[in-house]
């Protein structure tokens, strides 16, 4: 973590060099592409930033993570041109703006919904009336978690208190008694949430049906395993695909080489919160779903597999 605030100010800086344009010229020939990450401390920014060493390695494109906060906030990056590549959860990426094209699915994120321990709440239905905190604004969890909200019979408007904090606020007001439940969607574990000494995961097992009901198949049931968060239970919960994206105006060399990297290093690009949710091999890299190839990426894909 040290460095980090000054890492960004630099990449802040260094931006300003290629400012508007969809990929430009490093110190050397390889393209460099912004790529709008996550909070730090979550896992899109912990992969935007491994994704950049191992690019720095190979040398032969150069990414600067962009720290956000989240899909949503992404998303709208890259319909303005702030960045060229970014990260996105699948439900968030369906109605993007601006035409958006994909790398490759990434890994998937797991929605976790903690309360703190000695909380009563068991079940999504049982946060009427409470406050919670649906992700900071501009994140993925913010749109996912209204759509649970409703799965569960709730009103986000009027059956709940909905905040939007970024994660590390909304943990210590969780424990501070200021919130009543957060949502985050990230890897297994996620260091902020302090499961199971101070805060407790709540099952949503039993709304991947209605979701995929109403929305389809990008939600699925997916298992926390015991330990998982050292110590706590196993409990399931909903999982969302997470898709590297990019602007259509990244160069086909640009999409091509981020291809490279994926395919090419993939034990290098697994956060230390990652697991069990990598989808880094090559059967999965395509499975975009809605969201087509970026044709630099596609004719990566047709050159390592025909």
């Amino acid at each position: 973590m040290t460095g980090r605030l000054d890492r960004r100010a630099f990449l802040a800086l260094a931006a300003l060099g290629v400012a508007g344009v969809a990929a430009g010229c490093g110190s050397g020939d390889e393209p460099v592409v912004r790529l709008a990450s996550g909070e730090v401390g979550g896992f899109y920014h912990a992969f935007a930033r491994l994704l950049a060493a191992t690019a720095a390695r190979t040398g032969t494109v150069r990414i600067e993570p962009v720290a956000t906060s989240g899909s949503q906030d992404n998303l709208a990056m890259l319909a303005r041109g702030d960045a060229q590549a970014g990260l996105a959860l699948a439900d968030s990426s369906r109605d993007a703006p601006g035409g958006v094209l994909a790398l490759g699915r990434v890994y998937e994120n797991y929605l976790q919904l903690a309360v703190r321990a000695d909380s009563t709440v068991h079940r999504v239905i049982e946060l009427r009336g409470k406050r919670v905190n649906l992700g900071a604004d501009g994140s993925g969890a913010a749109l996912t978690g209204e759509r649970i909200l409703l799965a569960a019979g709730l009103d986000p408007a009027t059956d709940v208190i909905v905040e939007h904090r970024p994660l590390r606020d909304a943990a210590a007001a969780l424990r501070a008694g200021a919130v009543d439940a957060l949502l985050w969607a990230g890897g297994v574990p996620t260091a902020a949430l302090e499961v199971p000494l101070r805060m407790r995961l709540v099952d949503l097992g039993e709304l991947a049906a209605p979701l995929r009901q109403r929305y389809g198949h990008i939600y699925d049931r997916v298992e926390i395993p015991r330990d998982a968060y050292p110590g706590g239970s196993a409990i399931t919960t909903i999982g969302v695909a997470n898709l590297l994206l990019a602007a259509p105006t990244l160069p086909d060399e640009a999409a091509a080489a981020i291809v490279d990297l994926l395919a090419g290093h993939p034990d290098a690009l697994v956060p230390a919160e990652a697991a069990g949710t990598q989808f880094l091999d090559a059967r999965s890299l395509i499975g975009t779903g809605p969201i087509p190839l970026h044709p630099g990426a596609a004719a990566a894909y047709r050159r390592r597999h025909g």
